[in-house]
C-alpha cells in the first residue's frame, strides 16, 4: 500500500467505499489537535485553527464541488446534513417525493418521516431493463406537483453512477427541489454541483476523500436557510482540511484502470455473481457466491491481509440487489492501490472459495435431510 498511509501491515485495502484509508499527514493532524483540545481545550483549539475553520475548508471544499466557497457547509455526516434540510420542508399533501432503488437506509428514512408527517406521496423512479434510471418515466411522470427529488450519484451496493446531470436539466423547469447525494463520488469522480444543477448535494468526508469519521460536507443552495445538524469537531474540520489538499495533490493519479481488473478477477470465479447493473460504474464492485455467505469470504479474505466489507440488504432496502435480505461482498479501488493489490485479491478469494465451499455443502445436507423428514412425518 501507499506509504503515506498510517497502517503498517501489509495490508490490500479494497474497502475505501465504507472507509478510506486515512494517510499518515492526515492522521498526524487529526491526533496533534485532539491532544491539543484535550490539553487546552476546545476553545484554545478553535481559535488556533481559525483561518482553517472560518475560510481555508469552505475555500477547498468549494473548488472541489464547482460552487461558491460560502455556499458549502460542515455536518457531521452526509445523513445528518440531509435530514437537517429535508425534515423541516413544508410539503403538504399534494405533493410528491421521488427516490431511487439506490437510497440508502439513513436518507430513506428521513424521507418517510417527511411523507409520514406532511401525508404527501413517496414514488420510487424505477430502473430500466439495463439498470440504469429510467429517465423516460421520470419524463412522464414529471409535474409541479413533484416538490423533491432525491438522487444516489454513485449507488453503494454496486457503484452504477447516475445520471445526476442529465436529471438536473429535467428538472430545472420545474419546482421540484433537487438533492444529491454524493458519498459515493466525491473524491473518486468529478463532482460539479452547478453542473449537477441540485440545491442541495451531500457528502462523507471519510470514504474516497480519506478524512476523519464524524464529518460532512456539502453545498448548500442559500434559499435552504441554515442548516440545523450538530457541526463536526475542530479536530475533524482540520482533518478534512488536510485531506483535500492531499486529494489536491494525488489527483494525478488515475485509479480507472483497476478498476475492469478488479471485476475480472471477480467475475472469471465460477459460482460468483456481480452485482452490476447500469452501463456505469464507479470503483465499487459488489459481487455474492452461490453457496457461500458474504461474512464468510470476508473474514476469510481478512485473514489473508485483504479488507472488504461485507453489504447487507438493509443498507440500499429498495434495490434489487437487496432482494430477499440477501448479503454481498463490497470490494472499491482507490488511487493508493496498485495492480498488485488486486492480484492478491484474486488469489485470496480463490483459496477463501475453495475452503468454505466443503464446509458450507457439508452443514447444508443433514439440515435439508432434517426438512424432508419433518414433511414426511
Amino acid at each position: 500500500m501507499n506509504a503515506q498511509t498510517t497502517h503498517r501491515a501489509p495490508t490490500a485495502h479494497l474497502n475505501t467505499a465504507g472507509t478510506g484509508r486515512m494517510p499518515a499527514a492526515v492522521h498526524a493532524v487529526l491526533a496533534d489537535c485532539t491532544a491539543r483540545d484535550d490539553r487546552f481545550g476546545p476553545y484554545v483549539l478553535e481559535e488556533s485553527l481559525g483561518p482553517v475553520l472560518d475560510t481555508g475548508i469552505h475555500e477547498r471544499l468549494g473548488a472541489l464541488l464547482g460552487v461558491p466557497a460560502r455556499h458549502t457547509a460542515l455536518f457531521t455526516g452526509a445523513a445528518d446534513g440531509f435530514e437537517s434540510f429535508v425534515s423541516r420542508l413544508p410539503l403538504g399533501p399534494g405533493d410528491r417525493i421521488w427516490t431511487t432503488p439506490h437510497e440508502g437506509v439513513a436518507h430513506l428514512a428521513t424521507l418517510v418521516a417527511l411523507r409520514d408527517r406532511t401525508r404527501c406521496t413517496l414514488e420510487v423512479v424505477p430502473l430500466r431493463e439495463d439498470g440504469d434510471l429510467d429517465l423516460d418515466w421520470m419524463r412522464e411522470h414529471l409535474d409541479e406537483n413533484v416538490a423533491l427529488v432525491s438522487v444516489v450519484h454513485v449507488s453503494s451496493a454496486c457503484g452504477t453512477v447516475n445520471p445526476v446531470e442529465a436529471v438536473g436539466r429535467l428538472l430545472a423547469p420545474h419546482r421540484a427541489l433537487y438533492a444529491v447525494d454524493a458519498s459515493h463520488s466525491v473524491g473518486q469522480l468529478p463532482v460539479d454541483a452547478a453542473r449537477i444543477g441540485c440545491a442541495l448535494l451531500t457528502a462523507d468526508g471519510w470514504r474516497f476523500l480519506r478524512g476523519p469519521d464524524g464529518i460532512g460536507f456539502g453545498y448548500v443552495d442559500p434559499g435552504l436557510g441554515e442548516s440545523l445538524a450538530r457541526p463536526p469537531v475542530a479536530a475533524a474540520v482540520a482533518a478534512l482540511h488536510e485531506a483535500l489538499v492531499r486529494h489536491e495533490a494525488d489527483a494525478s493519479h488515475p485509479y480507472e484502470s483497476l478498476l475492469p481488473r478488479l471485476r475480472a478477477a471477480v467475475g472469471r470465479l465460477p459460482g460468483i455473481r456481480l452485482l452490476a447493473p447500469g452501463r456505469e460504474q464507479a470503483g465499487i464492485v459488489g459481487f455474492r457466491h452461490d453457496e457461500v455467505p458474504a461474512a464468510l469470504i470476508r473474514r476469510g479474505l481478512a485473514r489473508r491481509g485483504v479488507v472488504v466489507r461485507k453489504a447487507v440488504a438493509q443498507e440500499t432496502p429498495l434495490h434489487p440487489a437487496s432482494a430477499a435480505g440477501a448479503t454481498a461482498v463490497g470490494a472499491s479501488v482507490h488511487h493508493d492501490n496498485t495492480p498488485a493489490d488486486i492480484d492478491r485479491f484474486a488469489l485470496a478469494l480463490r483459496e477463501v472459495l475453495r475452503e468454505e465451499r466443503p464446509a458450507v455443502t457439508a452443514a447444508a445436507v443433514p439440515a435439508r435431510r432434517a426438512l424432508v423428514a419433518v414433511e414426511s412425518a
